[in-house]
């Protein structure tokens, strides 16, 4: 309408006299930390890097999921409903993320969960909706962030870079792609969480020097060598456990409490839940204070600091020995490390931060939030990704593979082609050859690890060269290359050297999902759409109404006085609050009717504006300098 064009020229920063509004040309990405405890979307906006937040205002989104049979809810309500409705609230899913049944048992502590199988070897979750695979659970995650972002930049996203463990294997960064993949998500890269964190620090702005990233989240832990030379970016070494984190914490005071009140271990997933919402409770207040009461039904205590560190201190243990083996394999000593940032909720903990001070004889960073500091790095390196230039030159980031690659050979033996620790992207070539005369076809078994035996390592993928010519054993010529992408992707091709032909195979983890998972797990996205959809307008509303508001703001603060009358004044101050009011709820067609009324009710405030920057910028001009 013209009226409501009229208003948004008015309201809104009118250009000078002879200059043009510059067109906003900057591409629309974003970071994107999914956590296990928490999940956060950030961007570059106006040059510095910042999470952005949702219509509460609040930027941390707890990685909880919970199925209605009519609906998915994620963030703090379903957080809440963890105890009481256990079966269908998923929480540290990034556990499950790329894993088999198998491997369920061995994540540190019960999950109260009914799993099932489906076709390809990944845990599934049953819930009200039915079985949810851990790749559709992050999907759910990753799609609110996706919205929210959308909503708060006013467009498209051109991509997002994604941050994972540096010690996530092949299977769970193929998981975290096809969970980007299932929410709307265009991969412009996977990140390493602890290379982001350095870049959040603007540690790539010194010269030179070597850091350490000690990444303690609520469920993994990572620990990366980086160095810094002549505008490089360089990963050097990379350890950690991808089953160690606050997780864990949270399991030693809750086994402390069943010892305590003498409970038995054999609880309902509900009384799980609520022991570890208990437990977790207790962690966090103890990173201000001495000791705190416990509650635990009918039984309480008190758990001391000091308790409470003796219980973690087997866990802290375990994260300083990868520390020194990540060191040792730089071939550095400690004290050439120059800066420890910190990195992870869990990282708040008094006890962790002491033993880290203690190991590298520094203080480490802890400026940033360390729940925040891996978006934020994420959403430059997205920024610069998605084309925009960056101020300060670009940044090359040269991370590395975190366990070895490699081929069986015979007697199940582990043959390594591009050790851990290379820097990606990378691409190796080996030749092998033929153990029985006549050999027409080889299987190749594609490896991760760092073990002799087969057995020892994880299989990633196997196929077949089929059409080897008939020779004796040992005279047949097979390349086979492996290459990395940057995201840490493999695949893998085999050739015959006399003849040329040729295998090869995209490796699809063990653990990924298959074809037909991923068919179906759209199909159900397409039923929840119109959900979906309406909770889009509704923060399309909320938001414009912000927007109009804020424009009103602005224009009231400079020429409210000048052009309106007290009444007028009132009036608009009236409908503005019943604006804001509106807002907090979820009627989006009363938001909408009451952003077109005070639209309208400011038509004659923004007429006067537009009327008043006119005479300005005629002021003083002959009609013959008008004309021309």
């Amino acid at each position: 309408r013209a009226s409501d064009i009229r208003t948004a020229m008015a309201l809104l920063q009118i250009a000078e006299p002879g200059q043009s509004p510059k067109p906003h040309q900057r591409r629309l990405a974003v970071g994107i930390d999914l956590g296990t405890t928490n999940s956060l979307v950030a961007a570059l906006r106006s040059g510095i890097s910042e999470p952005l937040p949702d219509q509460n205002g609040e930027v941390i989104l707890p990685s909880a999921v919970r199925y209605h049979a009519d609906r998915v809810e994620v963030g703090q309500l379903a957080k809440d409903a963890a105890a009481s409705d256990p079966l269908n609230t998923v929480i540290s899913v990034k556990r499950l993320m790329g894993r088999g049944i198998s491997d369920v048992k061995h994540l540190g502590g019960q999950l109260p969960y009914r799993f099932s199988g489906g076709e390809s070897h990944m845990p599934f979750i049953e819930t009200v909706q039915g079985p949810k695979s851990p790749v559709e659970v992050s999907a759910d995650i990753l799609k609110v962030l996706r919205q929210r972002a959308e909503a708060t930049l006013g467009g498209d996203l051109v991509g997002a870079v994604i941050t994972v463990p540096a010690y996530f294997d092949d299977a769970q960064r193929q998981a975290t792609k096809d969970a980007a993949k299932l929410a709307g998500l265009t991969v412009l890269r996977l990140l390493n969480e602890p290379t982001a964190a350095a870049v959040a620090y603007g540690l790539d702005q010194n010269a030179e020097g070597v850091v350490a990233i000690y990444d303690l989240g609520g469920g993994t832990f990572d620990i990366s060598i980086l160095r810094l030379t002549g505008g490089v970016f360089e990963v050097m070494a990379t350890g950690g456990d991808s089953a160690l984190g606050g997780d864990d914490f949270d399991h030693a005071i809750a086994s402390w409490i069943i010892a305590e009140a003498g409970l038995s271990d054999d609880l309902d997933p509900s009384a799980q839940r609520s022991l570890m919402q208990t437990a977790c409770t207790a962690k966090e207040a103890l990173t201000d204070t001495d000791a705190v009461d416990v509650v635990y039904g009918s039984w309480s205590g008190v758990l001391t600091r000091a308790a409470f560190d003796a219980l973690i201190e087997p866990m802290i243990a375990r994260s300083l020995k990868a520390c020194r083996r990540a060191v040792r394999d730089c071939g550095i000593e400690l004290e050439e490390i120059e800066a420890v940032v910190m990195v992870g909720g869990s990282t708040r903990v008094p006890r962790v931060r002491e033993a880290v001070a203690e190991l590298f004889g520094r203080q480490p960073l802890t400026e940033i939030d360390p729940d925040q500091v891996v978006a934020i790095g994420a959403a430059i390196q997205a920024d610069t990704l998605a084309g925009n230039k960056r101020d300060g030159g670009e940044l090359l980031l040269l991370d590395v593979i975190p366990l070895s690659l490699g081929l069986e050979t015979m007697g199940g033996l582990m043959e390594k082609v591009i050790p851990r620790n290379t820097t990606i992207p990378v691409a190796r070539a080996q030749e092998f050859t033929t153990y029985k005369d006549g050999q027409s076809a080889m299987m190749i078994h594609v490896l991760q690890g760092e073990r002799e035996l087969i057995s020892d390592c994880r299989s990633l993928a196997r196929f077949d060269l089929r059409g080897i010519p008939a020779m004796v054993a040992g005279a047949a010529k097979i390349r086979v290359t492996f290459q990395v992408d940057a995201d840490g992707l493999l695949s893998v091709s085999a050739r015959e050297l006399a003849s040329g032909v040729e295998s090869s195979i995209q490796v699809k983890p063990s653990y990924g999902l298959t074809d037909g998972e991923i068919t179906r797990m759209l199909k159900d996205s397409f039923q929840y759409a119109g959900d979906d959809k309406v909770a889009r307008v509704l923060r399309e509303q909320q938001v414009d109404a912000q927007r109009l508001i804020e424009a009103v703001e602005g224009a009231l603060q400079a020429d409210g006085e000048r052009l309106l009358d007290a009444e007028e004044r009132m009036v608009i101050s009236l409908q503005m609050d019943e604006l804001r009011e509106l807002m907090k709820g979820t009627d989006g067609a009363a938001i909408e009717q009451q952003t077109k009324r005070l639209s309208q009710v400011t038509d004659a405030f923004a007429a006067r504006r537009l009327d008043s920057t006119v005479k300005a910028a005629l002021s003083g001009r002959n009609l013959n300098e008008i004309e021309e």
